[in-house]
């Protein structure tokens, strides 16, 4: 499972932005969405890389360096040199970028790791405990007690980093933020994706619970949660304009 995980993480397109994609009116009600130039640029007068709206603190963004627009909650990643979906982070152990289509299968890999660690850890505590005990008796090679200490003391260091980072992502999770959103917050406020935890969670893993331990999404919750695709976001129904 651990391995199926991983492998999931590294092959899994995080979420590329689609060339056709633009900004609705839904998104951005009195934003002016200009016509695009033949580079994928929009067009305003006589400067093709200024995006003009009727209004100055629209959210509707413009990627320079990929020619396109971005969807709500999409990032730039200076590594991969591309616009990911509902990015959260680049991870150099996956080698790929953590992002809407593969951030289950990311929490999935860290949770398995964990118990792998963890069970390895507590196998090898005995062990551990008779290496620096008093009694003596033929325990080995120096080379296998060498091997032992050094995977109990490895096992159990990943263990705790890897505890640390599920206990970030589970916050994030429930909270339905990223690690470059909860960066970018700069002040506390109703956090506008916040659907409440059932929900976040769903957006996240899917509402069929038979899935949510393995790195495969239900085909009925491709199909009626639209998070799990990374352009379309629900958001909290009783938010004012300053907050959404």
């Amino acid at each position: 499972m651990l391995l199926w995980c991983y492998f999931s993480v590294v092959l899994t397109d995080p979420g590329h932005v689609p060339q056709s994609w633009t900004p609705s009116m839904a998104e951005d009600p009195e934003a002016e969405v200009l016509p695009l130039a033949s580079t994928g640029q929009p067009v305003a007068g006589n400067n093709s890389t200024t995006f003009v709206h009727s209004l100055p603190n629209s959210k509707v963004r413009f990627c320079k360096k990929c020619n396109l627009f971005k969807p709500p909650r999409c990032h730039h990643c200076s590594v991969c040199g591309r616009c990911v979906l509902k990015m959260d982070h680049h991870c150099v152990w996956v080698v790929n970028c953590v992002g809407a289509r593969n951030y289950k299968f990311f929490l999935l890999f860290l949770v398995y790791t964990f118990l792998e660690t963890t069970l390895v850890t507590l196998a090898l505590l005995p062990h551990f405990i008779a290496f620096f005990s008093d009694v003596e008796e033929d325990s080995g090679s120096p080379g296998k007690l060498a091997a032992i200490f050094i995977g109990f003391v490895l096992n159990l260091a990943f263990a705790l980093s890897v505890l640390g980072f599920l206990v970030m992502h589970a916050s994030l999770v429930a909270g339905n933020s990223t690690t470059i959103e909860a960066y970018e917050k700069r002040v506390p406020s109703r956090w506008k994706y916040d659907l409440g935890r059932k929900r976040n969670f769903e957006q996240v893993f899917g509402a069929r619970r038979s899935y949510w331990l393995i790195p495969l999404y239900a085909e009925e919750d491709m199909r009626r949660t639209p998070a799990l695709h990374g352009v379309d976001f629900p958001c909290k129904p009783d938010l004012t304009e300053e907050e959404l």
